[in-house]
């Protein structure tokens, strides 16, 4: 969450600009006080003998602009024409170095400005790089595609490192991907071949006409184990296909995706006694259509099989702050506050129903973030007023 001191601190291009402007202007006032001490002391002090005391010593007569200011018929002394002198010229150096500061002051704002918007396009000159790098990094965020490198040809420098550091990085990220995907695909038919495998021999020997009733009650107990390894092992593969990002998307509509799952739990939310509604409004979004509807499908479970006898369950959906919206409420027992993060890591269960396997393994809610990450888009849940769960799913909206 961005605090208000992170957004009045200063970005990496003001602080250079500051930094390029900050050293000018010290330099100038350092450039602007030595000449004013040299010119300062080049200039003769007041009573220093000099030319005008010399002309004096010399009898030489007061000039005319000092014999103008005089009253009529009035004389001017040696004394009163050196105190004159003496005066004109404190008033020259005054005026002399305050103008220096004045005109130097000025002069030095003016170009010090100048400096600071030279700093700046300097600053975003030497950030291009970075900017470029930034670019990159959100163009693979956005589009999921490891295979884009920045390839900076500049000087061999710390940028450079920089750049070559992060094509290393996506290098390896996308090695890493690959090969989890190529491991999913492997996984998914190694481990359920044998589980195909087991279910068909032990349905085989359970409905052949010579088995008998313990033969049977034991056949449709594997049966139940090997569909729960089934699930289990779909769920696992399906949480870690979902980790990865989501190359393969298509336009949906949220509403559609819950009313087509809806419709096909409708039995077992009847033969649990729940009560579903729905509110389906147009949500469309981008995505991967097999993914979501496992996501929908999921919270919807998690919502029937978490409930209470006779309890109600509603869904619905909308487009929202250019997001699609995806709202799953239900009834059931109360849920902790502090126990909401909890239940989407993999393999968690609240209270009693850590015991239950037939509510699931625990991966539902773990396979609905996964999902829901790897989209683009975020989960949230909250306990819901006397029970349940309150759980938002948002999702990228379809651009227009």
């Amino acid at each position: 969450m961005t605090t208000l001191t992170d957004r009045l601190r200063p970005t990496i291009r003001v602080r250079l600009t500051l930094l390029y402007g900050g050293l000018f202007l010290a330099a100038g006032v350092v450039l602007l006080a030595l000449t004013y001490f040299l010119v300062k002391n080049n200039l003769r002090p007041p009573g220093e003998p000099g030319v005008h005391a010399t002309r004096i010593e010399g009898k030489e007569a007061p000039p005319p602009s000092l014999l103008k200011q005089a009253p009529p018929g009035a004389s001017i002394t040696i004394g009163q024409f050196q105190g004159a002198l003496d005066k004109a010229e404190a008033n020259y150096q005054r005026d002399t170095l305050k103008s220096l500061l004045t005109q130097g002051g000025i002069a030095l704002g003016v170009v010090g400005t100048a400096a600071l918007a030279l700093g700046w396009l300097l600053a975003d000159r030497a950030l291009h790089p970075v900017h470029k790098i930034t670019e990159t990094a959100r163009r693979v965020a956005r589009s999921h595609d490891l295979t884009e490198r920045i390839a900076y040809a500049g000087p061999r420098d710390d940028v450079k490192e920089l750049a070559d550091t992060f094509d290393t990085m996506l290098g390896r990220l996308a090695r890493a991907f690959d090969g989890q995907r190529r491991f999913v695909a492997n996984a998914s038919h190694e481990l359920r071949t044998p589980l195909a495998i087991n279910r068909t021999l032990v349905d085989v020997a359970v409905r052949r006409p010579d088995a008998t009733d313990d033969v049977k009650r034991l056949g449709e107990s594997l049966l139940v184990v090997n569909g729960r390894h089934e699930r289990l092992i779909d769920g696992l593969l399906t949480l870690a296909g979902s980790e990865n990002t989501v190359v393969d998307t298509s336009p949906l509509d949220l509403a559609d995706v819950a009313g087509h799952v809806l419709g096909q739990a409708a039995a077992e939310a009847t033969a649990r006694g729940v009560t579903a509604h729905r509110d389906l409004g147009r949500a469309p979004a981008m995505g991967d259509p097999v993914l979501i509807e496992r996501l929908v499908q999921n919270l919807v479970e998690n919502a029937i099989r978490h409930n209470r006898e006779g309890g109600e369950l509603s869904v619905a959906t909308r487009g929202r702050d250019g997001r699609a919206e995806l709202v799953v409420t239900n009834t059931g027992p109360v849920v902790p506050p502090y126990e909401i993060e909890t239940i989407f890591e993999p393999f968690r269960r609240l209270g009693t129903d850590r015991v239950h396997s037939d509510r699931g393994s625990g991966l539902g809610l773990s396979i609905v973030r996964a999902t829901a990450t790897a989209h683009g888009g975020t989960v949230t849940a909250k306990p819901r007023s006397g029970g349940g769960l309150i759980v938002t799913v948002r999702l990228p909206a379809l651009p227009a």
